[in-house]
């Protein structure tokens, strides 16, 4: 059985993406640059949107851009519900025992509030990708999820709208890839589809990394 209680299927069970300022373009380009058929759970934490309209629109704009099923997550639910569950604009989302649960108050950093109740549960079982984004949400998530044996991917400063959030990440010595935005999808497939490439591709973590949180 796998960390989150379901049968282990493969080395990756869950994908979480957190953006802020040009996250809904850059979640776009990311979920359309994956395959209909991908087969790993998706979450997705894009805060910084006004509501009641961000609220409204989000998972609406995602699904049209992606091919995978994509819908607001519901109280309660698994925490790697299949397809792609996006935490509603002004909540936060936290992990326990396997189910994610939502808070109607955003937390300031709502990426790291989520990633730091993943990390413990899930693993060495997930990706957490940091893209566009002012501030530094995101950083602390990235040592968890690296202290717990997951894998880190921002996206490669020089082509973010807000270059923050993922240089944030960066400087924790916590990321094992930094790619262009361009080429985030196939990072993720490679990492969760092609057989063997989770250790081939592992990255060792640097002396100097703050995995502390």
């Amino acid at each position: 059985m796998s960390a989150t209680g379901r049968p282990a299927t493969g080395r990756f069970e869950l994908v979480v993406l957190v953006a802020s300022a040009g996250g809904v373009e850059a979640l776009g380009s990311v979920l359309t640059g994956l395959p209909p058929a991908f087969p790993t759970p998706v979450l997705v934490v894009q805060h910084g949107l006004r509501r009641p309209v961000g609220q409204q629109v989000l998972a609406s704009v995602l699904a049209y851009r992606s091919g995978l099923h994509v819908r607001y997550a519901d109280d309660g639910q698994s925490v790697t519900r299949p397809g792609v569950t996006v935490v509603p604009t002004g909540m936060t989302g936290r992990a326990d025992q396997g189910r994610l649960h939502l808070v109607d108050d955003e937390d300031r950093r709502p990426a790291d509030a989520l990633l730091r109740s993943l990390g413990p549960a899930v693993g060495r079982a997930m990706i957490a990708v940091v893209l566009t984004g002012h501030g530094e949400d995101g950083s602390v998530g990235a040592r968890v999820v690296k202290r717990h044996g997951g894998r880190v991917i921002v996206q490669n400063p020089s082509t973010a709208k807000a270059a923050s959030m993922p240089t944030a990440a960066l400087a924790t010595g916590c990321v094992d890839f930094a790619v262009p935005l361009e080429r985030i999808p196939a990072a993720i497939v490679a990492l969760t589809m092609a057989p063997g490439a989770a250790e081939m591709l592992a990255v060792p973590t640097p002396s100097w990394a703050r995995l502390l949180a």
